[in-house]
């Protein structure tokens, strides 16, 4: 059974993983997420990945904002 943190690092995975898949920073992320209404800073954006915690909501917002159409889990 996965605990709680293996969890939180499955998710963080797939959102870096996708990021540098399109080479983009998080700099540009923050540009994205502001071009569909999103205001997010960097350092936010970098903690909430380092953490590994964030909403459902901040995660659909990312892919959209970087135009990913699928997401694979494994």
């Amino acid at each position: 059974m996965k605990e709680q943190s293996d969890w939180e690092n499955q998710v963080k995975g797939l959102l870096k993983a996708e990021l540098k898949k399109r080479g983009i920073t998080y700099a540009q992320l923050v540009e994205k997420l502001k071009d569909i209404g999103v205001s997010e800073t960097e350092p936010n954006i970098r903690n909430k990945l380092a953490r590994g915690k964030f909403t459902a909501v901040f995660l659909v917002q990312c892919l959209e904002a970087i135009e990913a159409s699928s997401l694979r889990l494994e």
